[in-house]
């Protein structure tokens, strides 16, 4: 599942950063123009680098899901120690 629009918001630079790293051509402006979209991020990425949508959409995706699950386990570390 990915991260809704809150979390999105929330972890955006982070985010931003791992898109910077594995596509380092694009920009943080150009970045900053997708509002943190999925869709626009793939778009973006398949305008810079001519790789097909499909592909990136997957690889963008995962980025996004591994910065939910982070949040999540955090989140359930706490309700664990909160319990103790």
């Amino acid at each position: 599942m990915l991260p809704n629009q809150d979390q999105i918001s929330g972890k955006w630079k982070e985010i931003k950063g791992e898109l910077r790293k594995t596509w380092g051509e694009i920009t943080d402006d150009e970045f900053e123009r997708t509002k943190g979209d999925v869709e626009s991020i793939s778009g973006l990425i398949q305008q810079k680098y001519g790789t097909s949508k499909e592909s990136l959409g997957s690889k963008v995706s995962d980025i996004f899901r591994s910065y939910s699950e982070k949040r999540e386990n955090v989140a359930s570390d706490i309700k664990e120690k909160l319990k103790q």
